[in-house]
Parts: C-alpha cells; structure tokens; sequence
C-alpha cells in the first residue's frame, strides 16, 4: 500500500509514517501544503492520502478543499481525513461526490494503531471508515440542498446506525459498493440496513 500523507505538523507527519512504515505501509510522499498535496497526488498516485482538514497558509479548510479538488479533477485517489475538527459541509460534498474511498477519523479518538492501520486499509480498497462523533454532526447539520438534504429518510437511518456503533465502525457484510452504482445484497446479514446509500456512504451499519 503506498501512501502520501499532508498535515502541516512536522511531529504529526513524521510520526504517521514511522508508525506506517513499521506496519509495512510504503509511505511515498510526505507535504505540509495543501497546493503541494495535488502535486504529490499527480506524481505518485498513492492508493491512499492521508489528509489534515486544516493547513497552510489560513488554517481552516485548506486539507479539505484540496480533497474536493482532487476529486473535482477526476482522481479516484482514497482519501482519509484525519484531524482535530469536524468539518461537516464540505466533508459531506466529498460523501455526495465520490465513488472511491473515504475516510474520516478524528486524531484524539485513534487510541489504537491496529485500529488505524485497518480503517486506513479498508478506504484504500474502497470502503469507508467514519468517526461515530463526525457521522452525528454530518446528520445533524444544516447543509445546502442537494447535499445531505438530499438523502432519503432510510439513508439518514443508516449514517444514524453509523454513529451508534464502534469508533471506528465496519463494513457490513450485506453491503457492496462497485463503482457508480448502489446495491444492497443481503438483509439477513444486514437486517437493519433496509435502504441502498452511496457507494460513499456504506461502512458502519451495524446489524440488529
């Protein structure tokens, strides 16, 4: 698995990738600028960026909107927000826009490595990996039409099951997520889940 990581911490960085490389993650690329983060993402297209929501130069949302843009240039690059803040209106255009991997962990709420290490895994395969605190502010927050708002009553159930479950919650079984397309595949594994949601928004149903 390779791996380009962007947070303006030099500890923070530098830490992150002993702790990967110590798992056997090859860590090809490290950046502390969100503008350089889309360089890094063309030269070495990683199976997975592990991205700080706020950086350089303002320190608000500079992680993110890099995201956005990577996504917007038609990068299927996973991606794993992993910061000290919760940041709900753009984090849920990358949940509306995406078809590949997604990730948002908070950086107080890792309390184990073995942890991190599978949730970074499962979004570079594809899936999804949502901090249960960041999943409540998503479904509790006023966002523009068109965005959350535009999820079914089913769908807002499921990222509330999301919430209910463990920190770092897993994949149900009963759900697949190709590409393009939503399908539901097996109730009984997944009684609970009784809707389709985005191939962005599968992980964390947890069965009844």
């Amino acid at each position: 698995m390779r791996v380009v990581i962007a947070d303006d911490s030099l500890l923070i960085r530098d830490g992150l990738a002993s702790l990967l490389r110590d798992a056997g993650v090859d860590v090809v690329a490290q950046t502390a600028s969100a503008d350089d983060l889309l360089l890094k993402i063309a030269s070495y297209q990683p199976d997975v960026a592990i991205v700080d929501v706020r950086m350089p130069p303002t320190y608000t949302d500079e992680g993110i909107r890099a995201a956005i843009e990577i996504r917007r240039r038609g990068q299927a690059t996973p991606l794993l927000l992993f910061s000290q803040y919760i940041e709900t209106t753009r984090a849920v255009e990358l949940l509306r826009g995406g078809s590949s991997g997604f990730g948002y962990l908070l950086k107080d709420r890792v309390l184990d490595v073995d942890d991190f290490l599978e949730a970074l895994r499962r979004v570079a395969s594809g899936g999804v990996a949502i901090d249960p605190l960041i999943v409540s502010a998503l479904v509790g927050a006023e966002t523009p039409p068109g965005l959350l708002g535009s999820l079914s009553g089913r769908e807002l159930d499921v990222l509330r099951l999301m919430a209910e479950d463990s920190p770092i919650a897993p994949s149900p079984a009963g759900f697949t997520s190709p590409a393009g397309r939503w399908r539901h595949t097996s109730t009984a594994s997944s009684p609970s889940c009784t809707s389709c949601l985005p191939p962005t928004i599968t992980a964390g149903c947890r069965p009844s």
